[in-house]
């Protein structure tokens, strides 16, 4: 596949995973952030498994789609990216969602790029390049002064609502989905042979992509179930536009998302997957702008400039010496250098 399609269709999940702000405060019921989650994720794994089965049995599926029970030395680690990049993760993103305006929560989400890079220092010894590391930064500033200036409408400096619950579950949220993509590209390390100590995938990432990411939705959303039966009332009597909510996040916000995401996870640099994750808290700003009379201007609108700028800057920086090089083939480039 194209680099440039692969990279916009995985851009696609976090930005749809930014409209979950404005369809749970506008289209959902009140205060049922664990049952949200599970009619998210559950019916769109169960789906995918039992799509994953069909194809599997199909005389034109080839070797594509014939795993589709993980294997015993697949199942730790699938449980615990289900763990992190379903279960964690979306119940703190409904409780952030239910608790804080959308434009609060997406700020401290857009610390998760930062996170990711740090741990691939820490731990992989991979320091971040200069590219990156001042775009996260850049990125955080932007989003900063993108939400907390006092601008007009129902997210301004004044009334913005510092709930304590909400703002931890947003930082739980951003610290999990960024551990979720970590282990997913360096799951784990060899511990014998010429290779000790250099990192491998996870063991589940062998399993086909609409396999992999059935499975995730399932777990997860399994995870979920308990704390959506004990913590929360029964569903009331939904309405239409409960049901179409429910239905758009399920069917678009994750499984179509979650498809798309895990395929860049598998094939793009870590670098570039970081820094799609800002894409999520942008489109629920720029969903508040549209649809709820959020007006953006002066050091909000510079926050919005800085922001995309920041991504452009990761995403183009991989192409950007290769072009210079055929528009001046008399300099001399360094392949190696960091972005």
């Amino acid at each position: 596949m194209n680099p440039i399609v692969l990279l916009l269709l995985t851009a696609l999940g976090p930005a749809s995973w930014g409209s979950t702000y404005l369809v749970t405060s506008e289209f959902l019921p009140e205060g049922m952030p664990f049952t949200a989650a599970v009619i998210r994720c559950l019916p769109a794994g169960i789906l995918l498994i039992a799509l994953s089965h069909l194809l599997s049995r199909s005389s034109f599926s080839g070797k594509l789609f014939t795993k589709v029970l993980p294997t015993r030395q697949q199942w730790p680690g699938l449980l615990l990216l289900s763990a992190l990049n379903i279960g964690c993760f979306q119940a703190m993103l409904f409780v952030a969602a239910y608790r804080l305006p959308g434009g609060l929560a997406a700020v401290i989400g857009a610390v998760q790029p930062l996170i990711l890079l740090l741990m691939i220092w820490a731990l992989q010894k991979q320091p971040p390049g200069r590219i990156a590391f001042t775009a996260c930064i850049t990125a955080i500033i932007g989003m900063g002064l993108l939400i907390l200036s006092p601008v007009e409408g129902e997210v301004s400096g004044e009334q913005v609502s510092w709930d304590l619950i909400g703002i931890g579950a947003a930082t739980l949220g951003a610290l999990s989905m960024a551990l979720g993509v970590y282990l997913s590209r360096y799951g784990r390390t060899n511990k014998t042979g010429p290779e000790q100590g250099k990192p491998t995938r996870n063991n589940s990432a062998e399993l086909p992509l609409i396999t992999l990411t059935g499975w995730q939705l399932t777990l997860g959303g399994l995870m979920l179930l308990p704390l959506a039966l004990i913590l929360e009332p029964a569903l009331p009597t939904l309405s239409t536009e409960n049901l179409l909510g429910y239905g758009y996040l399920s069917l678009f916000g994750t499984l179509i998302a979650y498809l798309l995401w895990f395929q860049g996870v598998r094939k793009l640099p870590a670098v570039m997957i970081s820094t799609l994750g800002l894409l999520s808290p942008l489109t629920a700003v720029a969903l508040g702008w549209v649809f709820l009379d959020q007006a953006l201007e002066g050091w909000a609108m510079t926050g919005l400039i800085l922001v995309i700028v920041s991504i452009l800057a990761v995403q183009l920086a991989p192409w950007v010496p290769e072009t210079f090089k055929r528009l001046r083939p008399d300099l001399k480039h360094n392949k190696h250098t960091r972005i």
